[in-house]
């Protein structure tokens, strides 16, 4: 059952916007493809979609660990590379673009410079599971998830906020594969992608800084699960759902009122808004392309640009 109108979500169909250049493609053996796509040779694997000030779009290529910016004018350009496997991008009302890497934990990168530097490397000298997304706050507190090969068989992914000042707080710790993570416009409720557990959970944030009466806000199915996701101004949750070919919007009851269907391949991983815009720019990993869709709201105003 989608809602409780009992009637199908609006189609709302993307198209491919750009792909990546045949000339940025890396058709060769990688540690993550033999992991992760065993059997096959990825020549990119795009995720992390996120917008600066100036309009760019910037990507990552998890397995060859490379930052991309793409221009307005839809010009590719490699910017970095982590030496890791990068996942998520948030930028900071200061200008630098932070990354969640499997591989190297949570990075800061120059985007003036292509320099990167650690944020955060571990917790208390253990060393993370491997990070997949991150989101900022009003106040510019960092939450970020920590998900590694976790899933219903070993259910320990955690999820942290990483304040200004440096202190961490660990807000779950038994989530079966946390991967996209998004506030709600009040910033008063958190909702984490589980994927391998195929449903999104939500949970209040307390004024203690606390956590509490985490629940499954929506179920989904297929051969994996929900992955990023991005917040329009009403409210509404967009989750890019990595088998079903498409990003499924939800309204603040967890209904699916559309579904915003891939042209190219099925494993739509992430999402974004165009900052003061209702467009909605999807990466789908399967043929390296970036999606674009018209949504019924505008995004939520981000923290780099508030």
């Amino acid at each position: 059952m989608w809602n409780l109108s009992f009637t199908p979500p609006a189609v709302i169909e993307a198209r491919v916007l750009t792909r990546m250049p045949d000339e940025l493609r890396r058709p060769v053996p990688s540690e993550w493809a033999a992991a992760n796509k065993p059997g096959h040779v990825i020549d990119c694997f795009l995720e992390g979609p996120a917008f600066d000030r100036a309009g760019n779009l910037w990507l990552v290529d998890i397995p060859h660990g490379r930052i991309l910016r793409v221009s307005p004018a839809l010009e590719w350009t490699q910017v970095a590379a982590t030496d890791g496997w990068p996942n998520g991008l948030a930028f900071h009302r200061d200008g630098s673009l932070w990354i969640a890497d499997y591989r190297k934990g949570l990075l800061r990168l120059d985007p003036p410079t292509g320099k990167v530097a650690t944020v955060l490397g571990h917790r208390n000298s253990e060393s993370f599971k491997g990070l997949n997304d991150l989101v900022f706050d009003a106040d510019g507190r960092c939450h970020f998830t920590d998900q590694g090969q976790t899933g219903l068989h070993d259910p320990t992914g955690r999820v942290y906020r990483l304040h200004p000042d440096g202190r961490l707080d660990c807000l779950l710790s038994t989530v079966p594969s946390p991967n996209g993570i998004a506030l709600d416009p009040s910033g008063r409720f958190l909702y984490v992608a589980v994927t391998r557990g195929n449903a999104v959970w939500r949970g209040p944030l307390l004024a203690d800084g606390s956590i509490s009466k985490v629940g499954a806000f929506r179920t989904f199915f297929g051969a994996s699960g929900p992955d990023g996701m991005a917040v329009d101004a009403e409210g509404r949750l967009v989750v890019a759902h990595a088998s079903l070919g498409g990003a499924f919007v939800l309204n603040a009851r967890g209904e699916v009122t559309h579904f915003v269907k891939s042209p190219a391949g099925a494993t739509v991983t992430n999402c974004a808004f165009r900052p003061g815009t209702s467009t909605l720019v999807l990466t789908e990993s399967e043929t390296g392309s970036v999606l674009e869709a018209q949504l019924p709201a505008p995004g939520l105003p981000l923290f780099s640009h508030a």
